[in-house]
């Protein structure tokens, strides 16, 4: 059986006392092996640069590359650009590449800036003409979605915009949280009979706190089975549910042969430890 491969998100603190926790994260973090660490974006002025920041304290304190997300969403071609040149100026050779949810929610119709990009396919582009100017080469990673977008009508027209992204230069996507492992397996027989061959890394949520998880679950079109709500809600200890839960979801894609895995921590590095920990004592 292949290997494991793991990588895992965080997310630009507030304030210095966030960055200051998000360090102790990665710090807790190393020595588990993962691949990378991807560092989420805001577009407003204030929020790109606490995604700079973060993203130094993360290239600073981490024992694996960074990859820096780079969304659509409210931002020109010149903004954009600017974008990559500075994560390039950092070191940065990895970018995930996302349209980004409208302000409003991800419901509501994407508006694309005026001066800006009609499809992350766009944006892909761009990030590989820049880094070929700049003769830098870089990995571009973009979003699937196993349970389809909430905006696409269906699952062909889904894989119609994941071909698009990577004719652009994508070489790698990230899925949207999911937690069925059937559907992921379906989603990737669905593609590969599209001939879409790059990595499709399944994107895993830990369903803790249970509230809060089942909320960001509704808002991006991800089901959650009521057998998983039930279990956790009637567990004795959620938090261990939780990881429970979580690395069952691995196991279960991984013995279906699938082996790359991004973990979404909320910034919670204990949680994320004790699904590797975990894993680690099937």
């Amino acid at each position: 059986m292949t290997p494991l491969r793991l990588s895992y998100e965080v997310f630009p603190p507030a304030d210095d006392d966030g960055r200051a926790r998000l360090a102790d994260t990665v710090r807790a973090l190393n020595g588990r092996g993962f691949e990378f660490v991807s560092v989420t974006y805001g577009a407003g002025g204030g929020q790109r640069d606490r995604s700079f920041a973060a993203i130094e304290t993360v290239a600073e304190h981490a024992d694996c590359p960074v990859a820096a997300h780079l969304t659509c969403v409210g931002v020109s071609r010149d903004d954009a650009t600017a974008v990559i040149d500075r994560y390039l100026d950092l070191g940065v050779t990895h970018i995930v590449a996302l349209r980004g949810d409208p302000p409003e929610g991800i419901d509501q119709p994407y508006v694309q800036h005026p001066d800006g990009f009609a499809s992350t396919a766009e944006l892909v582009a761009v990030i590989c003409a820049r880094a070929a100017a700049r003769s830098t080469p870089v990995d571009v990673t973009v979003s699937a979605y196993p349970e389809v977008h909430p905006q696409s009508p269906n699952l062909d027209h889904d894989l119609d915009v994941l071909a698009a992204k990577i004719d652009a230069g994508a070489t790698c996507a990230i899925t949207q949280m999911f937690f069925e492992p059937m559907l992921f397996d379906r989603y990737i027989a669905a593609a590969r009979a599209r001939d879409i061959d790059i990595d499709v890394i399944a994107g895993i949520m830990a369903l803790h706190p249970i509230e809060r998880i089942t909320g960001f679950a509704a808002r991006c079109g991800a089901h959650v089975p009521a057998s998983l709500t039930d279990r956790i809600h009637t567990a004795v200890d959620s938090r261990a549910e939780a990881v429970a839960c979580a690395t069952e979801q691995i196991t279960a894609l991984h013995e279906l042969g699938h082996s790359r895995f991004h973990l979404y921590t909320l910034n919670r590095a204990g949680l994320v430890s004790d699904i590797v920990t975990s894993l680690e004592n099937r």
